[in-house]
């Protein structure tokens, strides 16, 4: 098996159907695997080889689609890399999975320090003058567009999404064909995915949701996949009325803000489903929406571990405020501290047992061990089922804070903020927002005689680490709530910034 033989069934199967538009361009199926073949044939010429890791360090450009279906037809390994992270956490990154290849643009190329990768062989620009390696076009020029995905076992590693980790550094989640190929399967059913589907893709592709639910899911049934740089309202509905998108897949916070903007010189007609995933939707938004429009949001669970798809909101019966059943051929759980399952309505955490399980983290037996025992992915969610087995998310065990669906461990910025010499101490938590869910948080102590501003903290973090992971409330406090051994208290910090919350909200 391989990912890539969804693009070359299409190429067999519908050679002059539109795959993929972008802007203003269009790839057929032909079109698509052909360049992936380039792709593939001039890797190949580079040395690169079964099992060799190639980061994509690029936005939502076709370059990343064709790149990322090349790697996979040579039966080398994808490591997607967050565009937003800065020069130190791209090294840490491609160092740690000892890429041998990276394919990223002119402008994000300024944050490869070639001089602290000694793994690193090769440097391809897909967009913009190649000042370091050389371009991608250049190397497919010289290649042929004759191909053919290599078999590969069902375990074989496929691509590596990274994800923060609570110790502060980033672990490469693993992913084998098979979690892939079983996962964008069940999408297919659940989501009633068809030919003639067209289906609206402004998510990340460096994040597993934008790559496996929308893009590998959508090029599985050859359907047609407008793909967008990023999210932006007036570009996204656009895009709905000029290509009639019948899928609209996104998160609460791009729901939120649908449903809180006058689009009525738009036209939603076309789109005949919607989906959202990556973080949980808000009950009323979720109702509201319903009223407004007639149609259901459905409602995905999972993580990077599980390929993303977990759970389903529904393909038999829509339960409002539920993640709905396990997919086919995944078991779920809710399990007490010891392991145990617990009754109907009884709080656990939630863990995960199926082909959508990664293969661990990648050269981390330990922390895979710790999350994955017996075969089961203990998610570290906290939440119920109910009398028909339908599952509901409560809150998670973990400190990660969830903004807009991207993950961001207080430890990591943490570990920036100390770098800083003016602080003593500091504390991050995320507290809730009503657009983006919720935001990143930070308690700091200065050290006596200093004096700062939250603009010269925001300043200091956003030269060392993504936009996202940057605390955007920021209290300067004398000291920090402490237990009897020393560890800060951060459920008091969160309580005090809920209770905060709902006073401003009421």
């Amino acid at each position: 098996m391989n990912i890539a033989h969804h693009i070359e069934r299409g190429h067999l199967l519908y050679p002059d159907k539109i795959a993929l538009i972008f802007e203003e361009k269009t790839f057929t199926y032909k079109q698509l695997d052909g360049l992936a073949n380039r792709v593939a044939n001039g890797l190949r010429g580079l040395g690169i080889k079964r099992g060799d890791r190639v980061a994509l360090f690029l936005p939502n450009i076709p370059e990343f689609v064709i790149s990322y279906l090349g790697i996979l037809k040579i039966g080398a390994i994808v490591v997607s890399v967050n565009v937003m992270l800065k020069s130190a956490e791209v090294s840490y990154i491609l160092n740690d999975c000892a890429a041998k290849a990276i394919i990223t643009t002119e402008s994000q190329s300024e944050q490869v320090a070639v001089a602290d990768l000694p793994e690193l062989q090769h440097v391809l620009i897909a967009e913009g003058e190649a000042s370091k390696g050389i371009t991608l076009t250049q190397l497919m020029e010289s290649s042929s567009a004759q191909a053919r995905a290599v078999e590969m076992d069902r375990h074989a590693p496929a691509s590596i999404v990274y994800t923060s980790g609570t110790t502060g550094f980033p672990k490469g989640a693993t992913l084998s064909h098979g979690n892939v190929i079983s996962n964008m399967y069940s999408h297919n059913r659940c989501c009633g995915m068809q030919p003639n589907d067209r289906l609206l893709l402004y998510l990340p592709l460096f994040h597993c949701f934008g790559q496996n639910a929308i893009l590998n899911a959508g090029l599985n049934v050859c359907a047609t996949i407008i793909l967008q740089r990023r999210f932006d309202l007036d570009q996204a509905l656009y895009a709905i009325n000029t290509h009639q998108v019948t899928m609209f897949f996104g998160v609460p916070t791009v729901f939120l803000k649908l449903l809180n903007t006058d689009i009525s010189v738009y036209s939603l007609e076309s789109v005949r489903y919607y989906f959202s995933a990556a973080a949980p939707m808000p009950f009323e938004a979720a109702q509201n929406w319903q009223d407004k429009y007639g149609l259901v949001i459905h409602e995905g669970y999972g993580l990077t571990e599980t390929s993303p798809c977990a759970c389903y909101n529904h393909d038999l019966k829509y339960k409002l405020g539920s993640i709905g059943m396990p997919i086919e051929n995944v078991e779920m759980k809710i399990v007490d501290g010891d392991g145990h399952q617990v009754q109907p309505g009884e709080l656990g955490e939630i863990v995960i047992k199926g082909p959508n399980v990664m293969l661990g983290y990648w050269n981390r037996p330990f922390e895979t061990a710790e999350v994955i025992k017996n075969g089961w992915f203990h998610t570290g969610d906290i939440g119920r089922i109910d009398e028909q087995g339908f599952f509901y998310i409560v809150d998670r065990l973990k400190d990660m804070v969830n903004v807009s669906g991207f993950k961001v461990y207080p430890t990591e910025v943490e570990n920036v903020i100390y770098q800083h010499p003016a602080v003593a101490e500091c504390a991050v938590y995320g507290v809730p927002e009503l657009l983006k869910g919720e935001i990143v948080k930070a308690n700091i102590v200065l050290k006596a005689g200093h004096a700062m501003t939250e603009q010269q903290i925001m300043d200091f973090c956003s030269e060392r680490m993504a936009n996202y992971k940057i605390p955007r409330a920021i209290h300067f406090v004398d000291s920090l709530p402490k237990n009897p051994t020393g560890k800060v208290l951060k459920r008091v910090l969160r309580k005090q910034s809920i209770s905060i919350f709902a006073n401003v909200k009421n």
